[in-house]
C-alpha cells in the first residue's frame, strides 16, 4: 500500500515523538507510599509539581526500602525515595549511589512497646531475647533498631527481628503478639497509641530527641538515585528536585490540616484528625529546602560503621553519597 508523503510524514513523526514520550518514562519507587515520613512523594503529585517538570513520572509503592533499593539497582526504577543511609551501605558494597533532594534531617520512626510487653521492655537494654519488628530486614528501620541495641549491649544475635512491613501488617503483627516491639511511623503510630495497644520507648521524630538518640542529626527521606544515571541525566534531575524543593516549601509554609486536605482519603486510615494531628507534631522533621544537614552524614556513619558488617572499617567517602548541586540550583 502506498501512503502519501504527508500521511507518512506524520506516521513517522507520530512513532518517534512516542518513542522520545517513552524515554522520558521515569520511576521513582517510595518505601512506603502512605508514610508520613515520605509525604513529600504523593503531596508533589497531588500539587501538580510533578506534572509541572513536564517529564512522565511514575511514583510506585514498595512498603520496604530495601526492596525500593534493589528495583533502583536492577535498572527497573530511576529512583528511590527512602533513607539517606542506604547511600553509605551501597558504596560499601561497590554501587555508587547518591542523594539529590534531602527530605528530612530526623528519621521521623519510634520505636514502640506493646501493651502486653510493656512491663518487660523499659529501655532498649531490655531487647534481649525479644522479638522487634521492622519493616523488612536491610531496611532503615533494621539499622536503626540494631544501633540502639548495640548502644544499649545488646548483640544482634540476642534478638530477633521480624520483617512486618507497615501499617495494618504491623499493627496485625503487634496486637497479634507476634512482635514485642517493633519500629515505625506515622500514621501507624498513632493508630496504635491512640488506642494504648502500644507506648512509645524510643522517639526519632524531632531533631531534638534523634540527637539525644543518635549523638547528631540523622538526615533520613531522601531522593536518592544511581550517581551514573544522575550524570547522564542532569536536567531531569534538575527539574525532579526542583518539583520537591517546592514541595518541602509548601510543608514547612502550610498548616497540618491544609497539606492533609490535598491527601487521597485512604492515607488517613479512617481518621482524618489522628493524621492531621500526627502530622502537626511530626512535620517538624522536613527540611525547609532540601538541603543535607551539615553534621548529617558523619553522624549517620558513625551509625552505620558500629554494627553493620558491610561498613564496618571500610574507607567512605561522604562526599560521594550526596550532592548539593541541584538543590542549590532550585533555589
Amino acid at each position: 500500500m502506498n501512503f502519501p508523503y504527508k500521511t507518512l510524514a506524520a506516521v513517522t513523526f507520530a512513532l518517534l515523538a512516542g518513542q522520545a514520550s517513552a524515554a522520558e518514562k521515569i520511576t521513582i519507587m517510595v518505601g512506603g507510599m502512605e508514610k508520613q515520613i515520605y509525604l513529600p512523594a504523593k503531596l508533589a503529585e497531588q500539587l501538580g509539581y510533578l506534572k509541572e517538570t513536564g517529564l512522565d513520572i511514575e511514583l510506585l509503592s514498595e512498603p520496604a526500602g530495601v526492596n525500593a533499593e534493589t528495583e533502583m539497582l536492577s535498572g527497573a526504577a530511576q529512583g528511590v525515595i527512602g533513607f539517606y543511609d542506604h547511600t553509605i551501605d551501597l558504596q560499601a558494597r561497590g554501587k555508587m549511589v547518591e542523594s539529590v533532594v534531602q527530605f528530612s534531617q530526623a528519621p521521623g520512626e519510634v520505636i514502640l512497646v506493646s501493651k502486653a510487653a510493656s512491663g518487660r521492655i523499659k529501655s532498649p537494654a531490655d531487647f534481649k531475647g525479644k522479638t522487634l519488628g521492622v519493616t523488612g530486614l536491610g531496611s532503615s528501620t533494621n539499622f536503626l533498631t540494631q544501633y540502639l541495641a548495640a548502644r544499649a549491649g545488646v548483640k544482634y544475635s540476642e534478638f530477633t527481628t521480624l520483617p512486618v512491613g507497615a501499617g495494618s501488617t504491623f499493627i496485625a503483627a503487634m496486637t497479634q503478639g507476634k512482635i514485642d516491639a517493633g519500629m515505625t511511623t506515622e500514621p501507624t503510630i498513632a493508630r496504635l497509641t491512640s488506642t494504648n495497644a502500644a507506648r512509645v520507648l524510643v522517639d526519632l521524630r524531632s531533631l531534638k530527641s534523634t540527637v539525644a538518640a543518635l549523638g547528631g542529626p540523622y538526615p533520613a527521606a531522601s531522593l536518592y538515585m544511581q550517581t551514573s544515571w544522575v550524570n547522564s541525566h542532569k536536567e531531569q534531575v534538575q527539574k525532579i528536585v526542583t518539583a520537591f524543593v517546592k514541595t518541602l516549601r509548601y510543608i514547612n509554609t502550610h498548616s497540618a490540616k491544609e497539606i492533609a486536605e490535598k491527601l487521597p482519603a485512604e492515607y488517613y486510615a479512617g481518621n482524618q484528625q489522628l493524621y492531621i494531628d500526627a502530622l502537626e507534631s511530626g512535620k517538624q522533621m522536613f527540611t525547609p529546602d532540601g538541603a543535607m544537614p551539615a553534621e548529617g552524614p558523619a553522624t549517620v556513619l558513625k551509625v552505620l560503621a558500629s554494627f553493620d558488617k558491610a561498613v564496618e572499617g571500610k574507607s567512605i567517602n561522604l562526599a560521594g553519597t550526596y550532592t548539593t548541586e541541584f538543590v542549590k540550583a532550585a533555589k
